[in-house]
């Protein structure tokens, strides 16, 4: 009986977890604006994932956080996603490209790029994250990285921070043997061995940072804060050529 009620759980943890695929538990508030290439997409000015601002005119953000460009806005230098402090930057969206691999059933390839209807005006509240390049070190085994958004602050809670919030979580390599290898090269794994640090609903498209640099993109989970299943990122070195390529024929159209 034991075994079977494991079984069930281990179902329903399934069946949970890939309901909050828009996936911070156990982080705390931020210094506004101290997280300057922070994004929040939204829709009906209601915010339902978030992006990074890579360059002056260019957002990335996670795939399955898609909708069309001509019914969402993305807001810049936001804190409080419901009193304004006058520093936000507010943009339409001209184009949005997903990347071609993407596959909504795996979250492989889960990348895309949001062009803003103007250049963000890059101030003291705005700058756009650096991008790991191939000079830029491998990531080692339990490197502490940072994740925000303004995604559920409790596990199976359906309420957004109203601000932004951010964890430090580890790095964690190898972690498709917690997912039974549905984890592949395409993506990274972060958070705590014992659980309660995590991004959740709401976060999906926000930044991984480590070492100061951009090295995921929240996509997909189990359960949020689960010691046994770490957040899983999109591995942005992987897509660097697919983004300068896309960024530098555009700007020579």
């Amino acid at each position: 009986m034991a075994q079977v009620w494991r079984v069930v759980i281990f179902v329903l943890t399934v069946m949970i977890g890939d309901s909050l695929t828009q996936r911070i538990i156990g982080g705390q508030e931020v210094v506004p604006h101290s997280i300057k290439y922070q994004a929040s997409l939204q829709y009906e000015r209601n915010h339902y994932c978030g992006g990074i601002l890579i360059h002056q005119q260019w957002v990335v953000s996670a795939a399955h956080c898609w909708r069309p460009s001509n019914i969402i806005q993305v807001v810049l230098s936001g804190h409080n996603l419901v009193a304004e402090d006058g520093s936000e930057q507010v943009f339409n969206v001209s184009k949005i490209i997903a990347n071609p691999t993407y596959n909504p059933k795996t979250y492989n390839g889960d990348i895309m790029l949001l062009k803003l209807s103007q250049p963000a005006v890059l101030n003291a509240y705005v700058h756009p994250a650096p991008l790991p390049d191939e000079s830029t070190p491998p990531l080692d085994a339990g490197t502490t990285c940072t994740v925000s958004g303004w995604g559920v602050t409790r596990i199976y809670s359906f309420f957004l921070s109203p601000v932004l919030r951010a964890v430090d979580v580890d790095y964690i390599p190898n972690c498709y043997y917690f997912y039974s290898f549905r984890v592949n090269e395409n993506m990274i794994c972060a958070g705590s061995r014992y659980g309660g640090k995590d991004s959740c609903q709401g976060d999906s498209g926000g930044p991984l940072m480590c070492n100061g640099f951009l090295e995921g993109i929240v996509s997909w989970g189990i359960g949020c804060a689960n010691p046994y299943y770490p957040g899983v990122y999109t591995k942005v070195r992987n897509y660097n050529k697919w983004i300068s390529g896309i960024i530098s024929s555009d700007s020579q159209a």
